[in-house]
């Protein structure tokens, strides 16, 4: 059984659903501390041919609270606006844009439950369905940190393979895994490109730019681009 955990992100770029495409199971990782500065709460979109950050309000954000003890603030209905902006026009939005009305309509104040959803109802979308495991829900030693965390739910979920993102290169051990009986794998994203709104293609935008520029059977196709090393 192939395994891959990661920290709930905020509209993730495409690797983060080829991550999901490439496994079995998947766990939100919902009960690390919360990253300053990173994905967890915003992302980049496309607006007027031009790269544009989005952020989602928390309330009271900090590294050294978890994911699943932060309240979500009140900019939800402002984003949504701004991506009916932004996307109006592209060629998917009468059929992407009511899944977005749904992910922001919906009223949850935890940021980790907020943004599982959001999770859930876009692989949905993609018609991706490995089985869904919140880390939270599991039995694992909660003192242990980084890899041997990783290690510990792998062993916990019966995992065969890892498959991280290819930024996880700095942060596991091949040897480690291999003592444990795993095989640890990494996502090599192919070169990802599709026709935008813009004059010039703007890479590693949120999976929303994906869907707005692309039909469900392309996004498939595109899903697919990635090797495992």
């Amino acid at each position: 059984m192939k395994l891959a955990i990661m920290q709930p992100y905020f509209f993730p770029y495409l690797g983060y659903f080829q991550l999901i495409h490439a496994v079995d199971a998947f766990v939100v990782y919902d009960d690390v501390n919360f990253i300053k500065g990173g994905w967890i709460n915003r992302n980049y979109i496309l607006t007027q041919g031009e790269k544009t950050r989005i952020t989602l309000q928390l309330l009271g954000a900090s590294p050294n609270l978890p994911i699943n003890q932060i309240p979500v603030g009140e900019n939800r209905g402002k984003l949504l606006k701004t991506l009916q902006q932004s996307y109006a026009r592209a060629p998917f939005y009468p059929e992407v844009f009511p899944l977005l009305e749904e992910i922001l309509g919906f009223e949850e104040p935890n940021l980790a439950v907020f943004l599982d959803f959001g999770l859930r109802r876009i692989c949905d979308y993609l018609n991706l369905r490995p089985r869904w495991h919140l880390s939270s829900d599991l039995q694992k030693d909660n003192s242990l940190r980084g890899q041997d965390k990783v290690l510990a739910i792998c062993k916990e979920l019966g995992a065969e393979r890892y498959v991280n993102v290819p930024g996880g290169r700095d942060l596991y051990d091949r040897a480690s895994f291999e003592a444990a009986g795993i095989r640890l794998s990494f996502i090599e994203p192919g070169a990802i490109k599709y026709r935008q709104s813009g004059d010039e293609f703007m890479p590693y935008l949120s999976a929303i730019d994906v869907l707005m520029h692309n039909n469900q059977e392309q996004c498939q196709s595109l899903l697919e681009e990635y090797r495992l090393v």
